[in-house]
């Protein structure tokens, strides 16, 4: 798909990964309708880097668990444009377990509302504009918790409930690339430890976390390192872009931590 033109809706744009993947779409000349709700204090910095960017762009306030606020969003969209290209369904809520303890209903019920239950309805509002398209793209952005849950190095930062509605997402992405085949394709992108989600940039890896278990963190990563916002904008845009033939996949970028649990020991002589 040539991104040039085409409606692109992304949730959660107001910081971190959902604005990486913006402006990377807005570089390419998408037409986007970008979505925020908290982090007040990030909204200036949002509506001055997507001016900055020039593309055409609309920045629609909404709560994504209510499911009022998605239905509104969808018929906006709908007014404006009469369809939508690309969804990028990215919003989430985790409560780590060093920052927030054991599980209060209040949480357990947010990460629930708003990883799976938002992504759910949003995808349901705006099926009829996909179909449109005739040749769409949605992408949900998951996480490594629902395979690893609350065990090792990620037991600091991957918390039962959060677990739990990340491996819900797969099953949806499956059900979703049934139902919009053969002209909508549906992937997902399984997130392992990235910057402003889970590593650099919160408040857990800044705050919380000692120095020891971020390294510990770092060393159970193949690669090394924790992913940066260009890693999932650059992977997003292959999906788009470039695998055509790619539907009810999960691609997992995560520089190998799920790997990573098990070390290769040398080849032994042998006795032959």
């Amino acid at each position: 798909m040539q991104i040039k033109g085409k409606v692109a809706l992304v949730l959660g744009a107001v910081k971190g990964i959902g604005k990486g993947i913006g402006i990377a779409l807005a570089q390419e000349g998408a037409k986007l309708v970008l979505t925020r709700h908290d982090w007040e204090d990030a909204f200036e910095s949002m509506e001055k880097d997507f001016l900055a960017s020039k593309a055409e762009h609309t920045i629609i306030a909404a709560d994504l668990r209510n499911i009022k606020d998605v239905e509104r969003l969808a018929l906006r969209i709908k007014e404006k444009y009469g369809r939508v290209d690309i969804l990028i369904n990215n919003v989430e809520r985790g409560g780590w377990p060093t920052v927030h303890g054991e599980y209060l209903e209040e949480q357990w019920d947010l990460e629930m509302e708003t990883t799976l239950k938002a992504k759910q309805w949003v995808f349901s509002s705006v099926f009829p504009l996909l179909k449109k398209s005739r040749d769409a793209v949605v992408i949900n952005i998951s996480s490594i918790a629902g395979i690893v849950g609350r065990s090792g190095p990620a037991a600091l930062v991957f918390n039962d409930g959060y677990a739990a509605a990340n491996r819900g997402i797969s099953s949806l992405t499956e059900t979703w690339a049934r139902l919009g085949a053969p002209h909508i394709r549906v992937n997902e992108i399984m997130l392992g430890l990235f910057d402003t989600r889970h590593a650099r940039g919160t408040r857990g890896w800044k705050e919380v976390l000692t120095k020891e278990e971020k390294q510990s963190l770092i060393n159970h990563t193949l690669l090394n390192r924790t992913g940066t916002i260009e890693d999932v904008a650059k992977a997003c845009l292959f999906i788009i872009k470039d695998a055509p033939y790619m539907t009810g996949s999960v691609l997992r970028l995560d520089g190998g931590y799920v790997l990573a649990g098990e070390n290769i020991p040398l080849m032994p002589k042998g006795i032959v």
